[in-house]
Formats: structure tokens, C-alpha cells, sequence
């Protein structure tokens, strides 16, 4: 492969990042899918319709992902996710802290992107800030703390961290069959139950759990074979174009919106380069501008006073520090990773739904005291 051609393959793949991150904004805000409104509406109203389309999303992505792994064309030890030490207490801890901050932020970081393109001012400080507090835990002072607290607490299973892997293992089946079977029955059994419910099978409930489920999906593709290079020209080794890990990647919005903001402010910089993270935090905002603005949706949001602003900066920065730490946001974590059925991904989805449990029920004690 020469020098042009390998541009334009890396090329390639940013486009289509941003293409399928335009249609992840545009189809999250046309149909209203959230994992903090799932969370609240399950809780407070006793609602599990947006609950089973996060469902639903997850099932559709880890199917996809068992047949793509089954097929040899992604596997999940070539994921950002392949490790063979499991972070049990980072993700546990990480994904608790996320979930409650994005309750008081009104939205996980990927919600918080689609409200941006919406106008709404808020959003806006929320994406900064946790942007910043993201960057800190990747790289600044929280960094160091979260290094010498919970990732201090690995468990080496011997295997890449994920089921199937330690399904292939414990029976001596392929790798690529015990993805296969182990993806299908989680993902079949998870199909089912979201779509146990009337009301989960409305055409809006279907568009907003599958789509995103099958975007999650395409982004693998992208990443895991359309940008994967068995041996780069210049290092002579397996990579995968245009990713921040050098690794397979599909939507994620924590550690992301941090390498955004660094992009922003070091762009003369010669050594940054755009990578896949980078763009989908710019399509997610444009996808949705474009559906606010053709529908009549686009309005210009502020806080609404001292309160609001600071409940709103301090979910910010709880999501930036958990998300790094959990290694994942409620998209990250809780559709991409379970599909590829990483151990970590496993602990991280429930503690962010606990945490936003707590949140929720914290804002409800909020709002019967006052």
C-alpha cells in the first residue's frame, strides 16, 4: 500500500464515522432515545419503554457483532475493550459515578451532544466541562488518583476479559464459534424480553432501539475491517486506521469529547491527528442540529439559576471522571462494549444504571423537600 492510497483509506474511514455519527445525533433526537430519561422513566413512572429500546439496542448490536466475530471479520480481542486484566472496581466505580452525574447533568454525554445541536446553551457547558474532567482522569491529577486507587484491583483471567473468549477456554470450542453462541443467547435472550411489551413494538420504540443498536454496529465494521490494516506499510504491524487506541472502536462519548477539546486547542500542533472519536463528537452535534432545524426544534436554552447550573456542573464533571474510569459512557460501555460481551462492560452497564437509579431518587428527594 503506498503513502496516497493509505490516506485514502484513512480518509475513508473518518467519512464514514462521521456519516454514522450524523445519523446517531439525527436518530436520537428525532425519537427521544435516552439512557438517563430509560433509567428515570422505569424508576419514577414505572415505564420500561425507553428502558426495553436500550434493550433492544444492545441486543441488535450484540447479535451483529456475534455474527461479524463468528465470520472472522471483527473479534473482540481487536477491541478497545481486549484486555486480560479485568478492572472489576474501576468499571464498578466509574459506572456508578457516571450514572449519577448524568442524572443531574439531565443526560449522558451522547444526550448531552444531541441537546448541543439543539441549542441549548446548557448542554454546551456540560460537554466543556466534562470534557475537561475526562482529560484530567485520562492523562492530569484524577489520573493519578484513579491509577493508585481502583485499577489497582485487576484480576488477570488468562484469557482476553470477555465471555466469549472465557467460553472457548473453559470448552476448547474456536474463538470465533463461542462468539458466535455466546452473543447469540445473551443477545437473543435480551431481544426478547425488549420486545415482550406492546408498546416496545411501535414503529418509533423499533427505529430507536434497532437504529441505534445498527449503528453501533456499522461503526464496528468501519473501524474493525474497513480501517484494519493486517500489516501497516510503515510500522509492519496489525493496526487500525484513524482510532485513538490503535484499536477496533465504535461509538463511546467520554474519553472522546476530551480528545476533541485537545484537537481544538493543540490543532497547530503537528503531531495531532483526527481520529474517529474526534469526528463522531462533531457529527452527533450536526446530525442533530439538522433534525432540530428541519422540524422546527432548534431554541436556545439557558439554566435556569445558581441551583440548576451548579447540579448541571457537577453531573458534568462526575460523567467526565467516571466515564474514563469505567473506560466507557452509558453508549460506550452500555450497547458497545456489551456487545462485545467484555467482563468489564458487564460490571460498568448495571453500576450506571445503579448510579442513576441513586440520582434519580436523589432529584426526587430534591424536589419533595422543596
Amino acid at each position: 500500500m503506498t503513502a496516497a492510497e493509505l490516506s485514502t483509506l484513512t480518509q475513508q474511514v473518518l467519512w464514514a464515522a462521521f456519516f454514522l455519527s450524523a445519523a446517531f445525533g439525527a436518530l436520537v433526537q428525532g425519537t427521544g432515545f435516552c439512557t438517563m430519561g430509560a433509567v428515570s422513566d422505569a424508576v419514577a413512572l414505572g415505564d420500561c419503554t425507553r428502558l426495553r429500546q436500550w434493550a433492544l439496542a444492545v441486543a441488535v448490536a450484540m447479535l451483529g457483532f456475534a455474527l461479524l466475530a463468528g465470520a472472522g471479520i471483527v473479534s473482540p480481542r481487536q477491541t478497545i475493550y481486549a484486555s486480560r486484566n479485568w478492572l472489576w472496581l474501576s468499571a464498578l466505580a466509574g459506572g456508578a459515578v457516571f450514572g449519577f452525574g448524568m442524572v443531574l447533568s439531565s443526560g449522558c454525554i451522547s444526550k448531552t451532544l444531541v441537546r448541543v445541536g439543539g441549542g441549548n446553551l446548557k448542554a454546551l457547558v456540560v460537554v466543556l466541562v466534562a470534557a475537561v474532567a475526562a482529560f484530567a482522569t485520562l492523562k492530569g491529577l484524577t489520573a493519578v488518583w484513579r491509577v493508585n486507587t481502583v485499577d489497582r484491583f485487576a484480576l488477570d483471567v488468562g484469557a482476553n476479559a470477555d465471555l466469549a473468549s472465557l467460553l472457548a477456554r473453559g470448552t476448547g470450542l474456536a474463538p470465533a464459534r463461542a462468539s458466535l453462541l455466546a452473543g447469540g443467547a445473551l443477545g437473543a435472550a435480551l431481544l426478547a424480553w425488549a420486545l415482550s411489551a406492546r408498546e416496545a413494538r411501535r414503529p418509533r420504540a423499533l427505529l430507536a432501539g434497532a437504529g441505534v443498536g445498527a449503528l453501533v454496529l456499522a461503526m464496528w465494521w468501519v473501524t474493525g475491517h474497513l480501517g484494519h490494516l493486517p500489516e501497516h506499510p510503515e510500522t509492519l504491524e496489525e493496526s487500525w486506521l484513524a482510532t485513538n487506541s490503535t484499536r477496533a472502536e465504535a461509538f463511546s462519548f467520554a474519553a472522546p469529547t476530551a480528545f476533541a477539546l485537545d484537537w481544538l486547542l493543540f490543532f497547530s500542533d503537528a503531531g495531532k491527528r483526527t481520529t474517529v472519536g474526534i469526528v463522531s463528537v462533531a457529527g452527533v452535534i450536526l446530525g442533530s442540529a439538522a433534525i432540530a432545524l428541519a422540524r422546527g426544534r432548534f431554541r436556545w436554552e439557558g439554566f435556569g439559576g445558581t441551583a440548576d447550573l451548579g447540579h448541571h456542573l457537577a453531573g458534568a464533571t462526575f460523567m467526565g471522571i467516571g466515564g474514563v474510569t469505567a473506560f466507557g459512557c452509558s453508549i460506550g460501555q452500555g450497547i458497545s462494549g456489551l456487545s462485545t460481551l467484555s467482563l468489564m462492560s458487564l460490571v460498568a452497564a448495571p453500576a450506571i444504571v445503579l448510579g442513576a437509579v441513586a440520582g434519580v431518587k436523589y432529584q426526587m428527594w430534591r424536589l419533595e423537600r422543596a
